[in-house]
């Protein structure tokens, strides 16, 4: 499974940073670093949504708040 964070200024300014590190964490957690390829990129185009993230190319608007349940409901119960 690949999961891409915008790290673009517009992100960056909404929260990307934190998303990266909880997901890295959370990923660490669930022993799933061997399942699950974590990268950033640079602005996906669609900077009105706050933080993009896409999951094997489906995307997602995801913040600080929010970045846990998004993790359990698109990749943790997905992968597994």
């Amino acid at each position: 499974m690949k999961v891409t964070v915008c790290i673009g200024s517009s992100c960056h300014i909404k929260g990307s940073r934190k998303v990266v590190e909880q997901l890295q964490y959370l990923i660490g957690q669930e022993n799933l670093g061997d399942k699950v390829n974590l990268a950033g990129t640079f602005c996906m185009g669609k900077c009105q949504q706050g933080v993009c993230v896409t999951v094997d190319d489906k995307f997602f608007s995801v913040t600080p708040e929010t970045v846990e349940d998004f993790f359990i409901e698109n990749i943790k119960n997905v992968v597994k």
